[in-house]
């Protein structure tokens, strides 16, 4: 075990300058954490920001989805979500949605909607259960994992995720298979992508998230991208950065 952990030691070292120079070739700030599922291996840049407790933005969408099926609030992720009319900045929010379309598209009021009819102290009871980031709501249930008290890490984020693929969350096998399909970015010859992008607006430092888990034929990755991104066009970084890693590290 010894001589196992000093060689994925030094895999670590041998590509930690390869995974600087990405950040350094994007002008950013920020940490990633890969973690494979079967394997002892585990890649961190950045360590001091990896354990940085933050708020979770919109990849909170992922436990929120399944305490919203789990409290009965949707049926499934096709169940129609009335529009309420009012105009928002992003198109695509000014329609009905479903669950599985107002995850792909971050649709703030979907998810607000709905955590209006969740009280703090039930939030507070799911977040305790999944063991999610700090656990704390703050005094509304409104928007809380966008500018409230909720902080989590990407350390955390990885945890949780690796949970919720292997099924291990206090809520119905039926509403995690939901969740974890609505989780599905792309299908490709190689891989699978399940993920969940975030940005935190309201901090002074504002940041982006890349979160989820890439299955491979031979192993499940879990990942956590967090960079400090403050302007809106820069928001694809989060995707692009990741994704020269995941090549970079031979993941893909």
């Amino acid at each position: 075990m010894k001589k196992l952990l000093v060689f994925l030691l030094v895999i670590n070292f041998a590509y930690a300058n390869k995974i600087e120079e990405i950040f350094k070739e994007y002008n950013i700030e920020g940490t990633i954490v890969i973690k494979a599922l079967n394997k002892n291996i585990q890649y961190i840049y950045n360590e001091q920001r990896a354990k940085k407790a933050l708020l979770p933005a919109s990849t909170f969408k992922i436990p929120n989805s399944l305490i919203i099926l789990n409290e009965k609030l949707l049926k499934d992720e096709n169940e129609i979500i009335k529009w309420d009319n009012k105009k928002r900045f992003l198109e695509v929010w000014n329609k009905d949605q479903t669950l599985k379309t107002a995850f792909k598209y971050s649709c703030v009021w979907c998810y607000q909607k709905y955590s209006k009819e969740i009280s703090i102290d039930k939030y507070k009871y799911y977040l305790k259960q999944f063991n999610y980031g700090n656990k704390k709501v703050g005094n509304s249930s409104y928007d809380f994992w966008l500018q409230g008290d909720i902080k989590i890490s990407a350390l955390e984020q990885i945890e949780f995720l690796k949970n919720l693929y292997l099924e291990n969350l206090p809520v119905e096998k039926k509403n995690i298979n939901i969740v974890k399909n609505i989780m599905i970015e792309e299908k490709a010859k190689e891989y699978i992508l399940s993920s969940k992008t975030g940005w935190a607006t309201f901090p002074k430092e504002k940041h982006g998230w890349y979160v989820g888990y890439i299955q491979t034929k031979e192993e499940v990755w879990f990942f956590a991208t967090n960079l400090l991104i403050s302007d809106f066009n820069k928001l694809s970084l989060r995707k692009k950065l990741t994704f020269k890693v995941f090549k970079t590290l031979g993941i893909i």
